[in-house]
């Protein structure tokens, strides 16, 4: 019972007083790729913490001490270990750790196909009304709104209105189609699925919403970042400023985004970095909070 306490109340306090430590740091905004690897980190953290607690709290703590033949035995756990319930019901205790990942993993995989289904929509309706343009590397749309926006995934694409080609000077397009390569570059849709998918899992909890919005903001800043190693920032300001009213499909990523304003406070402020030290900090600490859980379970062994 002991382990299952522990486990609770860290769960408890990642899954809430986590989240507002967080939110009230100013580092993350200026080091937005490793404060998405800080909300990913407690997201699973949390995960780990739940399943654990469920095979605690289902598990008597008789089976601590007896067969120590390995890791699993000298942290409480076994493959072995039955959920107490009434014959003729003989569940393993292994399935409940199993069934809260595996309420995640799903929860991924749906977000996952749901997001390539809406991209492959809308990519067949470019086929038809949009043409490609070599010179921009990108497809172009015929509409009076300015919006640039990609696709991605396997084969994917970014896409400029003609409302745009307008709106924006030539370096102003630049940037921004940087930007949207810089989303396709480092496969952001995939830590969007996930904060997604945890999103949904978990409804109830303020980390998830948290993670699932900050998630979105902080992708747009780091693409932001890599946008402004070529360009300077008054010009991708300008150009966030002309597409922020702009819309985008399900599934894709755009120039405006969540946020716009903040990025733009952020693009034209004055430029800090994280220190070395608290950068080094925070990513071996999103690194080893997953297994965070599994040393709590393993204190009673230890002790």
């Amino acid at each position: 019972m002991i382990p299952a306490l522990a486990l609770a109340c860290y769960g408890a306090a990642v899954g809430t007083l986590a989240p507002r430590a967080l939110l009230r740091s100013a580092w993350p905004h200026r080091s937005p790729t490793l404060a998405v690897a800080a909300w990913q980190g407690l997201s699973a953290s949390f995960t780990v913490a739940l399943a654990l607690a469920a095979y605690h709290l289902a598990v008597p703590t008789g089976h601590l001490g007896a067969g120590m033949s390995g890791f699993l035995h000298f942290c409480g756990l076994t493959w072995h270990a039955r959920v107490p319930l009434p014959a003729p019901f003989d569940v393993p205790a292994a399935v409940l750790p199993l069934l809260v990942a595996l309420l995640t993993l799903v929860r991924f995989g749906h977000e996952v196909l749901r997001a390539r289904r809406a991209r492959s929509r809308h990519m067949g309706v470019l086929d038809v009304v949009g043409r490609r343009s070599a010179r921009l590397r990108a497809t172009v749309l015929d509409h009076e709104l300015p919006a640039v926006y990609c696709l991605p995934g396997r084969c994917p694409r970014v896409v400029v209105s003609t409302g745009a080609l307008r709106a924006l000077s030539g370096a102003q397009l630049d940037a921004v189609l940087d930007h949207e390569r810089a989303h396709i570059a480092g496969r952001h849709h995939l830590a969007l699925a996930a904060a997604e998918a945890f999103a949904r899992a978990f409804r109830w909890l303020p980390l998830a919403r948290a993670a699932r919005e900050q998630t979105a903001m902080l992708l747009e800043m780091a693409a932001d970042d890599r946008a402004l190693r070529r360009h300077p920032r008054e010009t991708l300001a300008t150009a966030l400023y002309e597409m922020a009213a702009g819309r985008t499909p399900r599934g894709a990523f755009a120039a405006g985004g969540p946020g716009a304003l903040v990025r733009l406070r952020r693009m034209l402020g004055p430029c800090h970095r994280p220190h070395p030290a608290l950068r080094l900090a925070v990513a071996t600490a999103a690194a080893t909070l997953p297994l965070l859980p599994v040393v709590i379970g393993c204190a009673p062994g230890v002790m």
